[in-house]
């Protein structure tokens, strides 16, 4: 199995965590990793994922960058890397 990441859980998710705000996962890429955390917390995949991958108002960031801006869901993770769920703000 790949090396783990910490992936950071916002206040939303917590109730599929167990109230966990950090939980570890493998995954070589984005899409590996959410994949791997469905199976220890289900649920998670459709809070974070839709039809056209990530949803419109999460941000996923490796370290200090948004995947958006990167490969998306197909983006590289390495163990030890910091993967950071932000739910967005919407406001008006």
């Amino acid at each position: 199995m790949a090396d783990t990441a910490t992936v950071r859980i916002p206040t939303p998710l917590r109730t599929l965590t167990g109230g966990q705000d950090e939980v570890k996962a493998a995954g070589g890429t984005v899409g590996e990793l959410i994949e791997n955390l469905e199976k220890s917390y289900p649920g998670i995949r459709d809070r974070l994922l839709d039809e056209k991958g990530v949803r419109r108002f999460v941000n996923i960031f490796v370290g200090d960058e948004d995947i958006r801006f990167l490969d998306g869901l197909k983006t590289p993770v390495k163990g030890g890397d910091q993967v950071a769920i932000v739910p967005a703000i919407a406001g008006g």
